[in-house]
């Protein structure tokens, strides 16, 4: 197995987590002292002229006997509400709501551990209340004084171009969709082009243009066919690009299977030639499609700091090519990895070699569908939550997502077999359900908690809807047969025959970057050595 951390997570704690946890304490502290400052205050408006020595004796002793000892319940609860997730620049409502929760749940537990640990020591109702507002107001505050200076400061883009900051894909410069003719990329195309932006997509269309050739009159979209394995295809497109979305790739174990040595070349080798052109353009954002199935056959939750364990040649050639991409970050290149869950939903490439799509097809179809070892659990996604999970993290500051894995899902839709079996039989009445055990006992479920704490990202498409939207287009006739070789990668592959580089200088150059594989050597290949 493969042991793959995005960062180590010991090095992240103390030069990030740790600082930031010690002066979130002084602000709670500073917060309790001024809120028993107030106390006092109240005490002399209400009925002392003078406060009593005794009382300033109690408060001295209800802070340094009760809440110096309980004030580490703040840094707990603040980790757990992901206060210290590596997202400190989002001023989303839902990131000003996540810091009042927490710093809200942190206050009261605070009060309710205060009065079980010594009944008669508790701070007074007028402290109480008045601290729970402060930590509050520190906490927040801070954050949106820290977002203030960066944004009025060093951090800008227009004063300093070279910060990490200035990642925002430019508007002038267009995306590079690199494998966007397909069945991810056809939507993601969409979405970018409805944003404003503009699109250059590079694809060898092996699977045809059908999917995007509506876009080839859009004046934001500008099209290049190529392969790419083909490195003055990916020179040429990557010249000028704002932000590189790395789609390309034979998907799925059957369709790698099938062909190794393609597979080898575009979901590995290809990769590594594309960090290597995209670093010589300047291209600092650089955004990968690897796969949750990266986690092989578990029992355990898993997340993204969770060893992987590669069971396929897909899966392998994504472990790989996410190494490769991380290992080549720098302070002027920043790769960023989306593990994606298994997709479902339609598409106008739509494919039906996808668990979701193909029962909910033989189920319209045939009336009967088959279900392999029921209780393993699988995470999904609709594919238009996929491509709105590439633009979450086009938009996020270089800052964040630099050298980030996400696992790119929602942990809502985490299911059985089974489960999916049963919500296509209640959407499809009459379907019959065969169970069938076999030795596949892949079994994985994913937390998807990361993207959604530091991007605010969550799907919208839950597996009904993208069920109902899949049975609207096989009933309507929109998709007339689901079992088209187009609409399956392996069957379609199997019929095309190998996907042999056309030039002997591709296969040469796919060799080279392949060895970087066992030997770690970095080939020698920029766009000044290439001849466009």
């Amino acid at each position: 197995m493969n042991k793959f951390q995005s960062r180590p997570l010991s090095d992240r704690v103390l030069r990030e987590i740790f600082p930031r946890v010690i002066a979130d304490l002084i602000l709670v502290h500073l917060s309790a002292l001024a809120s028993l400052a107030a106390a006092l205050l109240w005490q002399m408006s209400e009925s002392r002229p003078l406060v009593s020595p005794d009382s300033v004796a109690e408060l001295r002793s209800l802070y340094l006997t009760t809440f110096v000892p309980l004030s580490v319940i703040f840094p707990v609860v603040f980790l757990a509400s992901g206060f210290y997730t590596r997202n400190r620049s989002y001023a989303s409502r839902y990131k000003l709501f996540t810091l009042a929760r927490g710093a809200t749940a942190a206050s009261l537990a605070f009060i309710l551990a205060a009065f079980l640990m010594a009944r008669a020591g508790t701070l007074p109702r007028s402290a109480a209340v008045t601290f729970i507002l402060m930590v509050n107001a520190t906490t927040i505050g801070a954050r949106l004084m820290k977002q203030w200076f960066h944004s009025a400061g060093g951090a800008d883009p227009e004063k300093n171009p070279n910060s990490v900051q200035s990642g925002i894909p430019q508007p002038d410069k267009p995306v590079l969709v690199v494998g966007g003719g397909g069945y991810i990329g056809s939507i993601l195309c969409r979405k970018l082009l409805a944003q404003g932006r503009k699109v250059r997509l590079l694809d060898s269309f092996v699977y045809g243009d059908s999917a995007v050739r509506e876009l080839f009159g859009h004046p934001n979209f500008e099209l290049q066919i190529g392969d790419c394995r083909n490195i003055q295809s990916v020179v040429s497109a990557m010249n000028g690009a704002s932000a590189v979305v790395h789609l390309a790739a034979i998907v799925g174990d059957p369709a790698c299977e099938q062909d190794k040595s393609a597979a080898l070349e575009i979901n590995y080798a290809a990769t590594r030639m594309m960090t290597e052109i995209a670093k010589g353009y300047g291209v600092e954002r650089f955004l990968f499609a690897s796969s949750c199935s990266v986690y092989g056959e578990t029992e355990e939750i898993v997340d993204e700091q969770s060893e992987v364990g590669p069971i396929s040649l897909y899966a392998q050639t994504k472990v790989d090519s996410e190494q490769a991409l991380l290992r080549a970050r720098t302070d002027r290149f920043h790769p960023t990895i989306l593990r994606l869950a298994t997709v479902f939903g339609n598409s106008y490439r739509p494919r039906f070699d996808l668990v979701v799509n193909l029962l909910t097809a033989k189920s319209l179809r045939e009336g009967v569908i088959t279900i392999y070892n029921g209780e393993q659990w699988r995470p999904f996604i609709h594919v238009s939550d996929v491509a709105e999970g590439f633009l979450t993290a086009l938009d996020a500051p270089l800052s964040v997502v630099s050298g980030e894995v996400y696992n790119l899902g929602d942990s809502r839709l985490n299911y059985t077999l089974t489960q999916v079996a049963d919500t296509i039989q209640r959407l499809v009445p009459g379907t019959r359900v065969e169970h069938i055990e076999n030795p596949d006992r892949r079994n994985y479920r994913v937390c998807f908690d990361k993207i959604r704490c530091e991007l605010g990202f969550e799907c919208k498409t839950h597996l009904e809807a993208g069920v109902r939207d899949l049975q609207a287009a096989l009933e309507s006739k929109r998709i007339s047969d689901y079992t088209d070789p187009l609409f399956h990668n392996q069957r379609f592959l199997k019929a095309a025959g190998r996907l042999t580089s056309k030039e002997e200088t591709d296969t040469q150059v796919m060799a080279a970057f392949a060895a970087v594989l066992n030997n770690q050597q970095e080939p020698d290949w920029t766009p000044e050595k290439v001849r466009v």
